[in-house]
Order: C-alpha cells, then structure tokens, then sequence
C-alpha cells in the first residue's frame, strides 16, 4: 500500500486555539480535548517519565518485576445495557488497559461511588456482574472502598478500578516502537458497544438487536505474545473510537497511518444506524476490541493466531504505518479517494463508558 494521491505538507489550520476556562463534557472524551487536559495540565503537574509516555497503563520496574499498573473510572449511563453492567466496563476496561502493555492482570482495587436513594438491588446486580466478570477475566478483587454523594450529586453508580499486571520479559509494548512498514490489524467489528448503549439510551431501534462487545482481552493478546513477543503496539479503541486510538499511536510514533476504509470490519447494523444519525463509525467506542500494529514479517501468523480465538475472529488487515504524513491517519475511501481522519475534538456519544 502507497501514500502518493494526498499532498498535505503544505496544510495549515486556521482554527485558533481552544481556550475552556471550565472544563466542558469534550474534555472527558478521549479526544483533543481530553489530550490537552492531560498533556497541558495533568502531565505538568504530576511529571515522571512513567507518566509521560501516556499508554492506557504505565510499564513500572518494583523489586526487579515488570509491572503494568493502570486505573479508570466508569460513569456509563444507563448502568445496565444490552451486552454488559457498568459493572463488567470496570473489570474489562481494566484488564484491556492492562493488557495493552502484554501484562497478565492479576489484582483489581474497586471504589464506589453511590447516590443516596439508589435501589440496593441495583448495586447487588452491579457487584455480582463485576465479580463475575472478574472470575471469567482470571483476576481478583482485593480492595476496595464506598463512597456515598448525596440525591442529585451523582447518577446512581460511579465505579472506580485500578489493576496491576506482569509484563512478560522480551515484551515492549508502545508507541515509540512503531516504524514505517508495520502492518495495522483491528482484532474484530467496530462500533458495537457506542451503539448499544445509545440504542438503550434513546430508545431507538435498528431493526436488529446490538450488543455491546464488552469484553475481556487478556486471553487474545496472549495468544498473539505466543508467536512473537515482537508486537509494536496494542491499543483499545475505547472512548473517541479506531479514529482516536491510530490518531494516539501516529502522534507518538511520528509515523504515517493509511487505512483501508472498505477493509475496515463495520457491522451492518452499526453502519445502519451510523447513517441514520450521522455518526462515522470509526469514532464510535468499543469496549473488547484491539488495534495492533505488528512487524511485517509476523503480520499473517499474528493474523491466524487472532482469527483462532473466539474475540478474534473477525480480525482483519485494515492498513499500514508509512513515512509520508508523520502523525495523520489517512483512510482511502471505496470510491477511490482520501480523507483525514482527524483525532476528535470530544464525543459523539458521552457517558459511555
């Protein structure tokens, strides 16, 4: 695959530079705002090199151990939706962030945050889907804490989890190790769970049912670690979707993305109902896929590898890293043309995940 029909080098923006005095819903939506809060507020702040790599989980040495380390919080509205519970976000979000790095997760801390008049057997169903969920992922929940807000000072759940892992030696998960050539697999369909949830939201239907693809990944990055060690990059396309996640990876390896937009594995019903209401499917929000970006010469056993486990299956070929356009992702439309496929300024859809 070439880059040769799209000459941007000589592109400007004219768009000034955002200025939010308050924080607004974008800034938690996994896209430029949410990169500037953390790159010009956060990452100052707080410093350490641990931090500024920004993956989904920081790679840390203690007593001579690899440890991925990582949290997140989940305020998804509504709790329950079709395919998952807020309460098996917070496990397999976790666990994904985690495997990222090629770790095997193994602890979990969970913090509640609960609104006062919230019905028990709401939190009942919630606890047990996440414990459930965290028997099926192979780790454990060993701490903890509670928290109550008063009545209109919350949204009935908030969840947050932190979780530790080991990083297998010989494994280097990042950013940095991408290089022009890399070969660009999504591990499955795309846009799932973003549209389950505003399916339940909005009460809309597509004629079909949609389930979110919550699931855990641990399982199939291990499968992949056992061909090679020698992945460059995992991410989870979460919040801000595909779109964010090669947008993050082109910014911080200083390489190109082309993308095939025909090969990109969309679900007729997400696409459906992305047309209908004028979404792109690939800024919607996944909660149990991958994108990894893998050596040339170990593209297609990786390939087979991901196709023989079951959240795999699917996986496909969608593109590759190149020299031109350091840090932009271009996508090569069916009709023959191109377009860039810009990192989101918030969300499509908040209070996902």
């Amino acid at each position: 695959m070439s880059d040769t029909a799209l000459d941007i080098t000589g592109w400007t923006c004219p768009a000034p530079l955002r200025d939010h005095p308050r924080v607004v819903m974008g800034h938690g939506g996994g896209g430029a705002l949410s990169a500037e809060l953390v790159q010009h507020l956060f990452a100052p702040a707080f410093g350490g090199e641990a931090l500024a790599r920004l993956g989904d989980s920081a790679a840390v040495s203690l007593g001579g151990v690899r440890l991925a380390f990582s949290t997140d919080s989940y305020v998804v509205r509504p709790l329950f939706f079709p395919g998952g519970t807020i309460g098996d976000l917070a496990v397999n979000g976790t666990v994904n962030d985690l495997a990222m790095s090629g770790a095997r997760a193994a602890y979990l801390s969970c913090g509640y945050i609960l609104e006062e008049g919230v019905e028990m057997s709401a939190v009942a169903r919630v606890a047990e889907a996440m414990g459930a969920a965290a028997r099926a992922a192979g780790v454990e929940v060993v701490t903890g804490d509670t928290k109550v807000v008063e009545v209109g000072h919350g949204d009935g759940v908030y969840i947050n989890t932190a979780g530790i892992g080991i990083i297998p030696d010989g494994v280097d998960l990042r950013p940095q190790r991408v290089v022009p050539g890399d070969v660009v697999i999504v591990s499955g369909e795309i846009g799932l769970h973003g549209v389950a949830i505003m399916s339940v939201r909005e009460g809309l239907q597509f004629g079909v049912d949609i389930e979110s693809d919550c699931a855990a990944l641990g399982g199939l990055v291990q499968s992949m670690l056992a061909v090679t060690p020698d992945l460059h990059v995992l991410r989870d396309p979460t919040r801000g979707g595909l779109a964010a996640a090669l947008n993050e990876i082109a910014a911080a390896s200083g390489t190109g993305v082309v993308i095939s937009e025909s090969r990109v594995p969309v679900p007729p019903a997400v696409a459906n109902a992305c047309s209908i209401l004028g979404l792109d499917p690939l800024y919607v929000a996944n909660e149990g896929k991958l994108v990894a970006f893998v050596p040339r010469e170990h593209a297609d056993a990786v390939l087979d590898a991901m196709r023989a486990h079951p959240l795999g299956r699917h996986a496909t070929v969608i593109g590759e890293a190149v020299d031109a356009h350091p840090g932009m992702v271009v996508s090569r439309t069916a009709l023959g043309g191109t377009r860039v496929v810009d990192l989101p300024l918030g969300e499509q859809l908040p209070r996902i995940c």
